[in-house]
């Protein structure tokens, strides 16, 4: 597969959305909080048809000038705020990692219930957000980070196909917790 995320200068895909794509068929894909798509490169690459989402209209437009460049047709780049909880597809993926801690926390409940609403029956939630426990104090000001358990709560009717609280290194080096999720809807 050609590395289409190192000739643009973007980061690799996150390594839970390579690991989901393990056990995940193509499917349409909502990645929220894309950026600059370095997510949403790798998936279209495997098959999925993705629709890519940023609050950053920069970030859309670099998205979208490498879309038209190379002639990508199953990315489809959008500005939008994903605060605001009104999607307007059912996908069969839903990721969204290392987005909920920059939204401001009394929307995390219904962005999180319209994932949910919005999953595809069978289909499936991937999210990681940074948390801030005893423990391991979070070291960043992010507006919203999870407490422990509570990602798992939220998904209490899901199947939990994968989920830890487990220790990680942010892109500038910064350690701390993060809740990691992989969630199957049932039905």
């Amino acid at each position: 597969m050609d590395d289409l995320n190192s000739r643009y200068g973007l980061n690799q895909a996150h390594s839970e959305v390579v690991k989901a794509c393990q056990i995940i068929a193509p499917c349409d894909v909502l990645d929220m909080g894309c950026s600059s798509g370095r997510n949403a490169l790798y998936l279209s690459q495997l098959g999925f048809k993705v629709t890519a989402v940023d609050v950053n209209p920069q970030a859309i437009a670099t998205l979208q000038s490498i879309v038209d460049r190379e002639g990508i047709a199953t990315i489809a780049p959008r500005v939008y705020d994903i605060q605001q909880a009104s999607l307007d597809a059912d996908y069969g993926l839903i990721a969204c990692t290392v987005t909920l801690m920059f939204i401001d926390p009394s929307r995390v409940g219904a962005v999180l219930s319209d994932m949910q609403q919005h999953t595809l029956p069978g289909g499936y939630n991937l999210i990681v957000c940074a948390m801030d426990t005893a423990e391991y104090p979070c070291p960043m000001n992010f507006p919203f980070t999870l407490q422990p358990g509570e990602l798992s709560a939220y998904y209490q009717d899901w199947e939990l196909v994968n989920y830890n609280e487990d220790l990680g290194t942010m892109h500038n080096g910064a350690q701390l917790q993060f809740a990691t999720m992989l969630a199957r809807k049932r039905g």
